[in-house]
Formats: C-alpha cells, sequence, structure tokens
C-alpha cells in the first residue's frame, strides 16, 4: 500500500512539473556555440544545462574508464554464452513490458508477452534461449516513461542522472516507479538478496554497451558538441519508442536508465 502511495505521488510531482516547464521550454535556446541545432534539438527544455555538462562529463569518463573497457571483455565472450545472458536479462524485464502494454490499451501485445515469457522462462530454459522469437513471439519494450507519455504526461525538463545518462522527469519517474514495481527486485530484497540488483542493472548495462561500442565512439568522436547530440539522440530514441516507430535508423546511446525500466 506504501509504495502505491509512493507511485502516485511521484506521478503527480511529474504532472505538474512537466505543465510548468512546459509552458517556458519555447524560450529556451542551447548555450552551445559549435552546435548547429536541429528541430528536435530547440525544443528540448535544458534549465540545468551547466549542471549536466558536468554530469555527462563524469558520465563520459566512467563509460571511457570503465564501462566501454568492461562490455568490450564481454564482446569476447562465445557468443552462445552472450545470446544467452542477453536473453536472458531481456526475459526478466518482460513481466513490466506487459504491465505497461495493458496500462496502454495494447491486448493484443501484453497477450503475445505473455506467452513470450511463458514459452522462454519453460521451453528457453529461464530466459536463454529465446524459442518464442522462433515461433512468432516477437520481443517488444514498453516501460513507465512510455506510459506516462500516452497519458499525457510531458516531457518535463532534461536531466542528466549519475551513471543512469540522459533522461528527463517524465522518464525518471518512470524509472523509480521501476525501481518501485519490479517483482524481480521484489523478490531478491524479500529473499534478503539485495545484491543482486546492482547486479542485474550492471549487467544489462554492460549487455547493451557492448552491442554499440562503434555507434557511441563514432558519436563521441564525430560530434562538434558531444552532449548536444547525446541530448538529441536520446529525445529522438525516446520519441520513436513513445510512437512506437522504427528506431533502428536512430543512434544507439551509452545508458542504463532505459534498460532499467
Amino acid at each position: 500500500m506504501q509504495n502505491i502511495k509512493q507511485i502516485f505521488f511521484i506521478v503527480f510531482l511529474t504532472l505538474v512539473s512537466s505543465q510548468i516547464f512546459a509552458a517556458a521550454s519555447d524560450q529556451v535556446k542551447t548555450d552551445s556555440d559549435d552546435f548547429e541545432t536541429t528541430t528536435v534539438e530547440e525544443e528540448i527544455y535544458d534549465p540545468l544545462e551547466r549542471l549536466n555538462r558536468a554530469i555527462f562529463s563524469f558520465n563520459n569518463a566512467a563509460d571511457k574508464i570503465i564501462l566501454e573497457p568492461v562490455a568490450k571483455g564481454y564482446k569476447k565472450l562465445p557468443s552462445p554464452i552472450q545470446s544467452g545472458i542477453s536473453n536472458f536479462l531481456s526475459n526478466l524485464r518482460m513481466p513490466l513490458v506487459v504491465v505497461n502494454q495493458l496500462l496502454q490499451g495494447q491486448g493484443k501485445n501484453a497477450v503475445e508477452s505473455t506467452g513470450r515469457f511463458l514459452v522462454n522462462s519453460t521451453a528457453g530454459v529461464l530466459g536463454l534461449i529465446d524459442v518464442a522469437d522462433r515461433i512468432g513471439l516477437e520481443e517488444k519494450e514498453e516501460d513507465f516513461g512510455q506510459t506516462l507519455a500516452t497519458y499525457g504526461v510531458g516531457d518535463g525538463f532534461y536531466v542528466v542522472l549519475p551513471l543512469f545518462g540522459p533522461s528527463n522527469v517524465r522518464d525518471t519517474t518512470g524509472m523509480i516507479m521501476t525501481m518501485l514495481t519490479d517483482p524481480v527486485n521484489a523478490y531478491a530484497v524479500r529473499e534478503d538478496e539485495g545484491w543482486l540488483v546492482p547486479t542485474r542493472t550492471g549487467a544489462n548495462a554492460i549487455d547493451q554497451r557492448s552491442k554499440i561500442i562503434d555507434e557511441v565512439n563514432a558519436l563521441r568522436n564525430n560530434s562538434l558538441d558531444y552532449y548536444a547530440a547525446v541530448r538529441s539522440s536520446y529525445y529522438q530514441n525516446r520519441k520513436a519508442a513513445i510512437n512506437n516507430t522504427d528506431d533502428d535508423v536512430l543512434t544507439p546511446l551509452p545508458l542504463i536508465s532505459i534498460e532499467f525500466e
């Protein structure tokens, strides 16, 4: 009951914040002199840019020193092991994907995702083998940030979270809602195995980072303003996810937050 109250309080704060900052968003301009803004970039409200850039620099350094080298080491594992870990982590996210699909009125997708979870958890040996994909049950991703957007909650202002990377008020709220409701993490804590929660988050980060090493390095090396490029790419990725459009042509981002949801 306490968790439910916390969730409603967080959603209320998101609604209020989104309305307050949406009114001022049209007046905001980027402080960067060497980054040519796009239509997407000009719509982003970033009142904490100086602080965000400092956190971004820290995250970028942590990525170069820790996450990227570990991801490269992980990439050297045999392909079946990498696929098994990735499939297992993806299967753990599926219960909340189903919840969000139901909240968004995606009944057909929720049924298919439930079937996917059941098939992979049994025939797929706890999700290590993606049997469901072979029988036509395609993986779909939905999270609380997307759900809030479908209910009309605006972005709010842009924030860069330490280690978790680019986000905004709505998506940060969605991440917190995930923390409060994730059944796998709740079970681990209840069984006094809380160490599994950060381990799972770290494994997700390494697995996802290993898949986009070249893309992220290209964005980092070829951007006049890496911060602004990531900010713009983040909003393009999230817009595609919210609208359920094809995001294959978008630039992958070095962040943990979306995978935690």
